[in-house]
């Protein structure tokens, strides 16, 4: 029986076991065990509270708990008690993904609460309420499951019903929840209540198309810059070119939602993250009127390192980013406290490379922030290598003539491979870059590489495991190459 006195416990007494070979000095992490996506974030009391997908017992997955980490500037990270066990005949085979609201001054959590069954048709998920009075301690209601099969429509699949995103608008609190077609493809569902309590369907708010994923899971809609903005993270979403390669995709659709009809209007549909880990990314409004935008820093259906080598955790979350809308497209930027963090800085001006290669012996490290500034109008191509040593290297190049940008982890450490029908090492995104100018904002951790692209225009976002030291940077040109400005910061937290 999972308990949330057994967690724990058992946390107390074997977090001290882990390996810190991998473990990240700026993102969010778990003390012990396997984390995936991140639940309940929020701006509560004066604090940033993020909850989690959570096994504390083995380093992969398993009857999920919700773990809890909270902080005051999105980046110095306190672990905070697990805030729920799959304890109850309605979550007893896991506590799945959900939000956060607050509501008279208290915490409320919405999730999805998962039965197993003795077959795949007897799984059940619904939705299910916990309440806090402090954002530490939570009680499930008497009164759950507050959604569960006899509120579906007739196209709803019961035993894939999940990811509750509760909004507020007027007096209604309403629900967009993930969900299966019953002839297979994702939609998602919108439900309405007035106490968080009793529900009411709405409508279908938006459905799947043919070639738009099996499933959808992890909805999020919001207001930004004079736009709505639906999230939706996707299973097995068909490749198209260098778009959707990885066995799960997270889209972005700019759009408008029509709370009369309860229906969600496609205007603009993007790949949100370029890179090979990025899942389920929830979002918030904060008191200083930022959507902010944290995610699962992995990816399904591959081996995790820190697992397959007993290091005794696995997972982590990336940095929170800052979104903005311009000119119809989503702009990412890293969250503007972990500049508060960035110590001995270092610059370099005005270097031109013409076919030649530089290592930079003064800027070695494992843990810094870099921020370049090129002139690439004379060159043909880039080359940045990071974390690197005599045998590894994270490749970041840049193809000056197609304005193609490519993230390659090949030679990055122990290799990871996954599901797709090719393996996938490497990933790519044009620029959109002017008049020859690149910018490239790249945060490295000992486990991850995170890139943001002319200002936050694309991200990158990866996991990186050297098998041994790895601090080396060097830069190569191919024709003429003018770094115009390079800056790097250690990052101590």
């Amino acid at each position: 029986m999972y308990t949330l006195e057994r967690a724990t416990n058992y946390i107390r007494t074997n977090s001290n076991q882990v390996k810190d070979d991998y473990r990240h000095h700026y993102h969010i992490m778990a003390p012990i065990g396997w984390i995936n996506d991140p639940n309940g974030f929020i701006y509560y009391r004066g604090e940033y509270h993020l909850f989690y997908q959570y096994y504390p017992y083995k380093a992969e997955w398993g009857p999920m708990h919700w773990g809890h980490a909270k902080s005051k500037d999105l980046i110095n990270w306190e672990t905070a008690p697990v805030a729920l066990a799959p304890d109850q005949t309605y979550d007893k085979d896991g506590c799945f993904s959900g939000t956060a609201i607050e509501k008279d001054g208290e915490m409320y959590l919405m999730y999805t609460g998962h039965i197993m069954g003795e077959k795949d048709e007897d799984i059940r998920q619904v939705q299910c309420i916990a309440v806090s009075s402090d954002g530490i301690n939570f009680e499930k209601v008497q009164q759950n499951p507050v959604i569960a099969e006899n509120n579906l429509p007739k196209n709803a699949n019961p035993q894939d019903f999940r990811d509750p995103k509760v909004i507020k608008k007027g007096e209604f609190y309403y629900s967009l929840i993930a969900s299966k077609a019953e002839y297979g493809g994702g939609q998602i569902l919108l439900y309405k209540s007035r106490d968080l309590l009793d529900w009411v369907f709405v409508s279908v708010m938006l459905k799947g198309e043919e070639g738009e994923g099996i499933m959808w899971e992890c909805p999020d809609l919001f207001s930004l810059d004079g736009k709505d903005v639906l999230i939706i993270s996707v299973e097995g979403l068909p490749k198209q070119g260098i778009k959707f390669p990885n066995t799960h995709s997270v889209i972005s659709i700019i759009g408008k939602m029509d709370w009369e009809e309860g229906t969600f209007h496609k205007e603009k549909t993007e790949e949100l993250d370029y890179g090979l880990d990025f899942y389920a990314p929830q979002t918030i409004t904060d008191n200083k009127h930022r959507r902010i935008m944290i995610s699962w820093m992995q990816m399904w259906g591959r081996n995790i390192p820190t697992e397959t080598e007993n290091h005794g955790w696995a997972g982590a979350m990336t940095l929170p980013r800052e979104l903005s809308i311009k000119n119809n497209h989503i702009y990412q930027s890293p969250i503007a406290e972990i500049k508060n963090y960035y110590k001995n800085k270092q610059s370099i001006n005005n270097i031109r490379l013409k076919d030649d290669s530089k290592e930079f012996i003064e800027l070695s490290g494992e843990v810094y922030a870099l921020e370049l500034n090129l002139n690439t109008k004379m060159g043909k191509r880039f080359e940045l290598e990071v974390r690197s040593n005599e045998e590894e290297r994270t490749l970041i190049a840049y193809d000056c003539d197609s304005d193609l940008l490519e993230l390659n982890r090949k030679s990055s450490g122990v290799e990871i491979v996954g599901k797709e029908d090719e393996h996938v090492h490497k990933r790519a995104v044009y620029c959109d870059s002017e008049r020859g100018k690149l910018n490239l904002e790249i945060f490295i951790d000992k486990a991850s590489i995170e890139v943001f692209i002319n200002k936050g225009k694309f991200t990158m976002t990866s996991t990186i495991y050297p098998k041994k030291k790895a601090d080396k940077l060097k830069i190569a040109a191919e024709g003429d190459i003018e770094i115009v400005s390079l800056d790097k910061w250690d990052i101590e937290v």
